[in-house]
């Protein structure tokens, strides 16, 4: 019994990497193809106007954003919008992560700093011409619906920094 529990646990870890590693892919191949919107106020502005064209939203916070009650408000109204147009959800942790996924530096080639976006809230968009047909897609989608056959409707990743 004990072998079979740990068994599960290795197989919970190894299939949590694999996810991880398939929405950072994903994450890159949808900001090359301008199908990611960055911001929470972008998303739900996209939401609000194309919501059919959104196939994954991505909420990310640290630990330091526990506290940040207006930020806790934005992801629940986007998490109910989501549920009610059958859009998958993922909590992430690991903003540094995502920083370095996509390219996000805060100084320019002179040092001078830039507003760094708003990393937290990410849609990523499958346009009806030319959509998004990538394996990283269908494994985060396939991953999301296992999620919810266990009643986890928004399940949560941690990012690794590298």
């Amino acid at each position: 019994m004990l072998i079979t529990l740990m068994f599960r646990l290795v197989c919970a870890r190894c299939r949590m990497e694999t996810v991880s590693s398939a929405l950072e892919s994903l994450l890159v191949a949808a900001q090359r193809r301008d199908c990611l919107t960055v911001g929470v106020y972008e998303s739900a502005k996209l939401m609000n106007v194309d919501p059919d064209s959104v196939v994954l939203c991505v909420l990310a916070t640290d630990a330091e954003d526990s506290d940040d009650i207006a930020l806790q408000i934005h992801f629940t109204l986007l998490q109910a919008f989501c549920c009610d147009n059958d859009i998958n959800i993922l909590r992430v942790s690991g903003l540094r992560r995502l920083a370095q996924l996509l390219d996000e530096e805060t100084a320019d080639e002179n040092g001078n700093g830039k507003e760094p976006r708003d990393l937290h809230c990410l849609l990523v968009t499958n346009p009806p011409v030319e959509p998004l047909q990538c394996q990283a897609l269908s494994d985060i989608s396939s991953f999301c619906s296992e999620s919810r056959c266990r009643n986890q409707w928004v399940p949560a990743l941690e990012l690794q920094a590298r």
